[in-house]
């Protein structure tokens, strides 16, 4: 059965101060939550609102406030001895950052990542934040998936379908009706495990990772998603790429190699592909052929002219 608790601080007390509403706060959230060291803005008062719907084992949670830090040490993993998954989406507007297992993590607004309960864990945001969880018990995602260690603290892009599909599911069974059939649990238990396989690279890995397994698949999966998010900044670069995925060059380099398309050639391709859309677009009329260019990531348009007609056998104008 579907089963939401709400847990908000403006539940607590009214007479206690802002400390001790705080100190209350994290005292219950130990107790019944699980056990995390929070710190709040510095900037803004205490508020914290927290909703969480189980699903069978699996829970969708809510997180919305002022906790700026967050920290999982290994005294509170001795405490609880929680030992899950958590898929974090951050929904807010700053960006979540932290590290786990040696790696640094960041995601910005609709970006996600998966993390561990059983490893220690840090997470600094803004003065507000807003971000949901999806946790899943270790044996229900390792059952159905191999190697997920491999994909802890790897960032996923927010224009993931697997991922947007998934928010999308866990809204509307947030806020549908309660589910009492065992059969419909199962079934939408398997459904978001199925979504977090997916998003994370753990399941229907595209074409382009045939081959390639485990930790190198999650980095390929990556780094593609870093390119095409920022193909249209000129700046972009292998080494832009691997200093954001805390990767080296070389690395980056090798494994888009073995997909056959190197770097530059990749973002090539995703240059010329919205240069050619925006031009047989009729809304884009009025804009020029070099202003497109330049809004495709080209900032040398006599470059554009010669790839676009060896691209597409057309001039850039032909193609309007």
């Amino acid at each position: 059965m579907l089963k939401k608790n709400v847990f908000s601080s403006n539940d607590l007390p009214g007479h206690l101060d802002e400390q001790a509403r705080f100190a209350l706060w994290q005292d219950i959230h130990v107790a019944e939550i699980w056990s995390v060291e929070y710190s709040t803005s510095e900037n803004l008062p205490f508020e914290a609102d927290i909703e969480a719907t189980a699903v069978g084992e699996l829970v969708l949670g809510q997180m919305a406030g002022t906790i700026k830090r967050a920290s999982r040490k290994a005294r509170n993993i001795a405490d609880d001895s929680r030992d899950g998954y958590l898929l974090l989406v951050n929904t807010g507007d700053t960006t979540l950052s932290g590290a786990q297992i040696g790696r640094d993590y960041s995601v910005g607004r609709g970006e996600a990542a998966l993390v561990s309960a059983s490893e220690p864990l840090q997470m600094i945001g803004g003065d507000r934040n807003i971000w949901m969880n999806v946790v899943i018990p270790r044996a229900v995602l390792e059952d159905a998936f191999a190697r997920v260690e491999d994909r802890l603290a790897l960032p996923i892009a927010a224009d993931n379908a697997a991922l947007d599909m998934l928010r999308r599911y866990c809204r509307f069974l947030e806020t549908g009706p309660a589910i009492v059939s065992p059969d419909l649990i199962t079934h939408a238990t398997e459904t978001i495990v199925d979504l977090i396989g997916l998003a994370t690279g753990a399941k229907g890995e595209a074409a382009e990772l045939a081959g390639l397994r485990g930790l190198r698949a999650a980095r390929l999966q990556a780094i593609l998603g870093k390119v095409s998010e920022n193909f249209t900044d000129p700046t972009i670069s292998a080494q832009t790429v691997a200093h954001s995925l805390g990767l080296s060059v070389r690395y980056v380099h090798d494994l888009l190699q073995e997909t056959g398309v190197s770097f530059a050639e990749r973002v090539l391709e995703l240059r010329l592909k919205r240069a050619h859309r925006m031009l047989s677009d009729r809304r884009y009329d009025p804009m020029k052929i070099s202003e497109i260019a330049l809004m495709s990531g080209f900032s040398d348009v006599s470059y554009f002219n010669r790839c676009f007609r060896r691209r597409f056998g057309s001039t850039p104008g032909g193609a309007r």
